[in-house]
């Protein structure tokens, strides 16, 4: 999967919210914010093709998780961001 094009990651007073940009987004009226892990992982996958695995390594690199815990929360933030309708390729 892929995050969808033209939308950006934005920190604003200390929160981290999902902006659409862009024609084609122009009909989007969601506010998604993120906590710091999800806002770390979407920084890394931005412009990249991801999985969850790949979710899950980068999670368990950077924080002290192991592999089962990261992988429930790569699924529950996968779905959100699907439902979310910003990522693409699922």
């Amino acid at each position: 999967m892929k995050i969808k094009k033209d939308f950006n990651l934005r920190e604003v007073c200390g929160e981290y919210i999902i902006v659409a940009e862009g024609k084609e987004n122009i009909g989007f009226c969601n506010i998604i914010s993120m906590n710091e892990s999800s806002a770390y992982l979407w920084k890394q996958v931005q412009n990249k093709e991801f999985d969850a695995d790949t979710l899950t390594e980068l999670l368990t690199d950077e924080y002290d998780v192991d592999k089962e815990t990261a992988m429930k929360d790569v699924k529950a933030l996968i779905e959100q961001w699907v439902d979310a309708g910003i990522v693409e390729g699922c």
